[in-house]
């Protein structure tokens, strides 16, 4: 363990959410701005954009252009601006003819279980949990696997070291769908109604993926200055 105060980050997100991938990857910039200043402790926890979304999904510009209200033309216009941003971070977005949105519901099961299997006062910022995200991040929006397909997030699973066996019975049965569902109630009663959505200390909301400098500014007027 060190000695340097440590700040919680609940971040509330959905696999099917660029913009959470996007959030955090302008976040990682953040904890390497405060690096031997301040730990952080990261959990990530389930939002659903799309809980009705059927089995074989739907394609993503169809998607988009129904639920936004939106041209073929807007959406290919805001598709290509997120591929930008994201690929300045380091991400690359594969969304091609046959990119579709997905249930991830199953996904948000694994995840839970990914989570319940860290040490909760863990040294490292991120674990397994951190890893399977990103794992499912990238199987979605760059690989364009299905990651509504039990034997696909059990393959994820065990990418990141997870046992696959044991990811296999998990979304063969209902383990930790409930927690979902729980959790959902949970941030939607604490007014998370869009992601991505950042709890910094168990208190502080910062919606959306904001700049690194409006995590910086929060940090350091509301966490470190107040600790002084």
């Amino acid at each position: 363990m060190t000695d340097l105060p440590r700040l919680s980050i609940d971040i509330v997100s959905d696999v099917m959410c660029p913009w959470c991938i996007v959030g955090w990857l302008k976040f990682e910039k953040v904890m390497a701005h405060f690096a031997g200043r301040l730990d952080f402790r990261v959990q990530w926890h389930p939002f659903e954009l799309n809980p009705d979304m059927p089995a074989e999904g739907e394609d993503a510009a169809s998607h988009v252009m129904r639920k936004y209200g939106i041209s073929a033309e807007q959406s290919r216009a805001n598709s290509g601006r997120m591929a930008a941003i994201a690929a300045d971070l380091g991400f690359t977005f594969n969304r091609g003819p046959g990119f579709r949105m997905r249930n991830s519901f199953d996904a948000h099961r694994l995840l839970s279980w990914a989570g319940a299997l860290e040490e909760p006062e863990q040294v490292a910022a991120t674990g397994v949990q951190t890893a399977l995200k990103l794992a499912l991040f990238r199987a979605h929006f760059t690989d364009n696997r299905d990651v509504g397909d039990p034997a696909v997030l059990a393959d994820i699973a065990a990418s990141v070291g997870l046992d696959r066996d044991r990811a296999a019975a998990l979304l063969a049965g209902d383990d930790y769908g409930e927690m979902v569902r729980t959790e959902e109630a949970y941030w939607a009663d604490r007014n998370v109604t869009g992601v991505p959505a950042f709890i910094l200390g168990g208190r502080m909301l910062v919606p959306g993926a904001q700049d690194p400098e409006v995590f910086i500014r929060v940090i350091e007027t509301k966490v470190l200055a107040a600790a002084a």
